[in-house]
């Protein structure tokens, strides 16, 4: 547990999850990917896009409904991965259970070194490579879901996650806030990722044979104006994600339609690249956090930044009050969010002379320049928990300052 001062009052912000999460199993999935060199490879696997397909494990979508209630969340389980009705993604009775040992409880491997890492998606996907940047040689862990990866992490499957929060021209990815919230999970980076769309059909498709594109909603709205340049007037389709598409269309052999994902997705499926960077903005990044079961220890020697999340019942002027106590320290702010409070998502008050009045109940979530270990982010912090009535600190970690530069538009189309 954090220990922050000079306001012991704060100590509660940093709810780290006790040792008996600890689970007397190691978990490791059939077949994972691992990061060499700048690239990924699978493991043990020969690299065929047949094998990618039927041999690479992806935890199943089969998720019990999470409580809504954050108190409850660390009781979700998954009640199928893989396949198997048990939590243990390899069968429980060809391995014996391994007692914990002094390795258990020692600190994490040195950054990014042989780190399980969940992300959501298939091989190809840009959360696949934001777990490749974050961290450099870690084992990727394709899901089919956000909260499949939230889970992964809580039930020893993983070590880290690495999921999108938000993007510079579609905005924030309301799910993981959410998610964010109900899970135990704690912030420990963040990665931002360019992206560079490209437009991807099976090999010997031109341009106007194609009858439609497919991709995520995202990666279509991105795209547009592009799409309609290359004389494409086709039916657009959304799908789950980019590198999922890529996939439906090598798997069913569809000469008809194209893809929005990654030049890497069209290497794994043995698609050809019709035009790169077809994005319409080529300032288009995506930032990604890094989860863990426990929060690092904030620093002072290096840019931070922390995530909080707070709500109210004492009407609008709280908001204000809760950003003066920043604005006062000369703390900037980076991004504030706000999402329905599920629990109580409508306040009612009642008035002599107008009634009763309705209120939307929100929850807010700040993004703030500064580390929990500086005073002056403490005693903000002290400050807001006096207008407040639920505050939580969801990490506090170092701020990616790695330069990227606009996609270099390839005239080679």
């Amino acid at each position: 547990m954090h220990s922050i001062s000079p306001a012991p009052s704060l100590q509660s912000l940093f709810k780290i999850s006790p040792l008996a999460h600890l689970a007397p199993k190691t978990y490791s999935p059939q077949c994972v990917l691992k990061f060499e060199s700048g690239s990924l490879v699978p493991t043990g696997i020969e690299s065929s896009r047949a094998d990618w397909q039927s041999m690479c494990a992806i935890l199943a979508s089969n998720v019990v409904s999470q409580q809504q209630d954050t108190d409850e969340a660390e009781n979700s389980v998954l009640s199928s991965v893989n396949g198997h009705k048990s939590l243990n993604v390899v069968p429980v009775e060809k391995y014996m259970p391994k007692a914990l040992t002094i390795a258990n409880l020692a600190p994490d491997p040195s950054h990014g070194s042989t780190l399980r890492v969940a992300y959501q998606g298939v091989p190809g996907a840009y959360s696949e490579a934001a777990a490749g940047k974050a961290y450099p040689k870690c084992e990727a862990i394709p899901c089919d879901q956000f909260e499949v990866a939230f889970q992964a992490v809580e039930l020893w499957i993983a070590d880290r996650a690495v999921l999108p929060v938000e993007n510079s021209l579609g905005g924030s990815i309301h799910r993981n806030y959410d998610l964010l919230l109900r899970h135990r999970l704690h912030i420990v980076g963040e990665v931002q990722l360019p992206v560079h769309h490209c437009l991807l059909a099976l090999p010997g498709v031109r341009k106007e044979y194609l009858n439609r594109v497919i991709s995520h909603p995202q990666a279509l709205a991105q795209c547009e104006h592009t799409l309609t340049k290359l004389g494409l007037t086709v039916a657009r389709e959304a799908v789950d994600d980019t590198a999922g598409a890529a996939e439906f269309i090598a798997a069913n052999n569809l000469r008809d339609t194209a893809a929005i994902a990654s030049a890497r997705a069209a290497e794994l499926y043995g698609l050809n690249i019709l035009a790169s960077d077809i994005q319409d903005d080529s300032s288009n990044v995506t930032r990604f956090v890094m989860l863990a079961r426990e929060p690092i220890i904030p620093r002072t020697d290096r840019p931070f930044k922390t995530s909080i999340v707070f709500a109210h019942d004492k009407g609008t002027s709280v908001l204000f009050k809760v950003l003066s106590a920043f604005a006062f320290r000369n703390i900037s702010l980076t991004k504030i969010e706000s999402r329905p409070h599920r629990n109580r998502p409508i306040r009612l008050v009642d008035d002599a002379n107008v009634g009763t009045a309705k209120h939307f109940e929100y929850m807010f979530y700040i993004d703030f320049e500064a580390s929990m270990a500086d005073v002056r982010a403490q005693n903000a912090l002290a400050e807001v928990q006096e207008f407040t009535s639920f505050l939580r600190v969801l990490g506090s970690y170092p701020m990616d300052m790695t330069p990227w530069s606009p996609s270099p538009h390839d005239d080679d189309d």
